[in-house]
């Protein structure tokens, strides 16, 4: 599938598929997906802890088994208002946790920050439509679209396998750099593509950083792709050697 000049939306009736970790995780080819990971420090023990407990105690209310390997797949069969709500419940409460910058932030150095942006840029246009993206201090939030489903977590994990080499040189340090699981979203509808847009510029705002903290970008849409032949007639590199 070509990469698409303009950004798709969840098509209920088409192939999706639905995955289960702590987050469900959903894949449709084409379709933009706002996705945020984070460094492995970046959450308490504690406010993970009562993250879970809410997810579980609302699955459970609604019918959802929280502890069956297939959660996801359930939670998918409820109404499109349930579903809704538990985003929203998730979301929030994770989204906000992070803002409150708990960790080491090795991101917060404009050095580190700019590893990550450039690993996100580096196959834009190639692998993946990218839209907009935000390097916060300990997490990243990223809007793109991918050709085909299965590429969305193939992508994240070669960019947080790539740039957890690079930015552990950097700091002199070994070991762990990312948290393994990522947070992602298929967006629903154009108006709740703007508002992701629009929650990615103004969240360094709203988490008080100063503009050396962070970098942003964002997509000019009335700008063609420039390269948007089929993934599958280019090289594969996904050796982990680039980002």
């Amino acid at each position: 599938m070509p990469l698409p000049e303009l950004p798709l939306f969840f098509d209920g009736k088409a192939e999706f598929s639905v995955t289960a970790g702590h987050l469900p995780h959903w894949e449709q080819r084409g379709t933009v997906c706002f996705i945020t990971f984070r460094t492995w420090d970046s959450l308490p023990r504690a406010v993970v802890d009562e993250f879970l407990t809410i997810r579980n105690e609302w699955l459970r209310s609604n019918g959802v088994d929280p502890h069956r390997p297939d959660w996801a797949l359930a939670l998918s069969r409820l109404s499109a208002a349930q579903q809704s709500t538990f985003r929203r419940l998730c979301s929030t409460r994770w989204n906000n946790a992070l803002d409150d910058c708990h960790g080491s932030c090795p991101l917060r150095s404009p050095t580190c920050a700019q590893v990550v942006a450039d690993s996100l840029r580096h196959f834009d246009e190639d692998r993946y439509a990218l839209f907009d993206f935000v390097v916060m201090p300990n997490h990243v939030h990223v809007l793109a679209s991918f050709p085909e489903r299965g590429a969305m977590r193939k992508q994240c994990e070669s960019w947080k396998h790539y740039t957890a080499t690079r930015l552990n040189r950097l700091l002199s340090r070994t070991g762990r750099f990312w948290e393994e699981e990522s947070f992602d979203h298929l967006v629903r509808s154009e108006a709740q593509f703007e508002q992701f847009r629009e929650y990615i510029v103004t969240n360094p705002r709203n988490a008080n950083l100063r503009t050396s903290e962070f970098v942003h970008y964002s997509r000019n849409l009335d700008a063609p792709l420039t390269r948007g032949a089929p993934l599958a007639e280019r090289a594969d590199h996904s050796n982990g050697a680039r980002p």
